[in-house]
This record gives structure tokens, sequence and C-alpha cells, in this order.
């Protein structure tokens, strides 16, 4: 995206109230335009189709499906597109399954702290945004992953540039910040960046994190 531009925003949420309330906060931000709104899964595919797709906030819950439908999706037709959950559910099937579909952040309703254009730039710039109650629940499972890491030799092999850069990340500093920290450039990040998600297996920086702590690599404190 060129210097200036603006970050499309697709909202996809059956609740009109809802919905409204989110699209209108993507409105009010100068930085952020929005592409559309849906209220089904199909409405969500639709746009995502025919649009270039920066951020997709997305509830789970929709009439003919489940919004991590959406997220594959996503995925699939736009590598880049960086995907948020807002919803009431968070069960740990619910975070479980839109984080292995590819969520870098999850939003429950009833999260009055929750600032929706701020935890969307914080997802531009490489964050994970998540309500408390589900970062304490993600951070009560990896104390429990913790306790009972990966065999040695099933661990992906990192080199200790790539260590040092996971270890940042699960600390939750953006590529920018870690660029700065050891002194090379956000790009040079980016790439390392990169090779850990292929060497995890993982597409998205909230999974970096989730499979970096459950196999031990990193300890988060």
């Amino acid at each position: 995206m060129s210097p200036g531009a603006l970050h499309s925003v697709l909202v996809v949420e059956d609740d009109p109230e809802t919905r409204t309330y989110i699209a209108d906060a993507v409105i009010s931000d100068p930085e952020l335009q929005l592409v559309g709104t849906a209220g089904t899964v199909r409405e969500g595919v639709a746009v995502l189709a025919e649009s270039v797709t920066d951020v997709l906030l997305v509830d789970l819950g929709l009439p003919d499906g489940n919004g991590t439908e959406l997220i594959r999706f996503a995925r699939k037709v736009g590598a880049d597109t960086q995907t948020m959950v807002i919803t009431v559910f968070g069960d740990e099937p619910s975070v479980v399954a839109a984080i292995q579909a590819g969520a870098r952040g999850y939003l429950l309703k009833d999260d009055r702290s929750a600032d929706i254009r701020q935890a969307i730039h914080q997802l531009l710039l490489g964050g994970s945004p998540l309500s408390p109650g589900i970062a304490r629940y993600l951070l009560k499972r990896f104390a429990e992953a913790e306790r009972a890491p990966e065999p040695t030799s099933l661990l992906p092999k990192l080199s200790e540039r790539e260590t040092q850069i996971l270890h940042f990340v699960v600390k939750g500093f953006t590529f920018p910040e870690i660029a700065e920290l050891l002194e090379i450039s956000t790009h040079t990040v980016t790439t390392h960046a990169r090779r850990i998600y292929r060497k995890l297996e993982v597409r998205s920086r909230a999974e970096a994190v989730f499979e970096a702590v459950s196999m031990g690599i990193v300890a988060r404190d």
C-alpha cells in the first residue's frame, strides 16, 4: 500500500446494531476505509472475492455458518488480510478454532475497554489485540503447555536470530519495535518472521506465539 493510502476494512456481523456500531468506528478514522459490511458468510465471501481487504472484522456466529470459514477464505484470496474476531463466544473451542484458522486478534463484545479503532491499528502494526478474558485464557493455556514441553528432537530448528525475534514477538513487540531494538531494518525482521512462520507451520503472529510457547521454544513471563 502506498504512503498515505487508506487501509481497507470489511465488517461481517449479523446483528444490525452491532454492525452499524463497528462500521461507524471504522468510518470515523481518517486512516481507514470501509469497503463493505455483510451479515452472512456468503455475503462476506462475495466482498472478499471482489475487493482488496486489509482488515477483516468478523463475528463467529453467523446465520449461514461460522466466521472461521471467512477467516480461511480471506487467507486463501488475500494472504495479507489481517483478521480480528469480534464475538460473544469466549469459550475454549471458539478461541482455539479462530486462532488456528488465522485470526490475529480476538475481542469480546462485552469488553467495555475495547477500542475498535485502536485495535485495528494495533493489528496493522503486527500486534494481536485481545480482550482481557481471552488473554488470561491463552496465558493459562501457555502455562499448562510449558509444564509439558515437546521433546527437543521434535522442535523446529530456528537460527539464533530467528529465536531472538520470536522471543520479542511473544513479548508483544511490533516488527518496527523489534527492528529498532536489534538495529536492523523492519524488512529484515519481516523476512525472519516469514521463515519462523514457515518452520512453525503457522500463518499468523497469534499462531506463532501460541506454538512457540506451547512447544517450549520461548517462555512467556
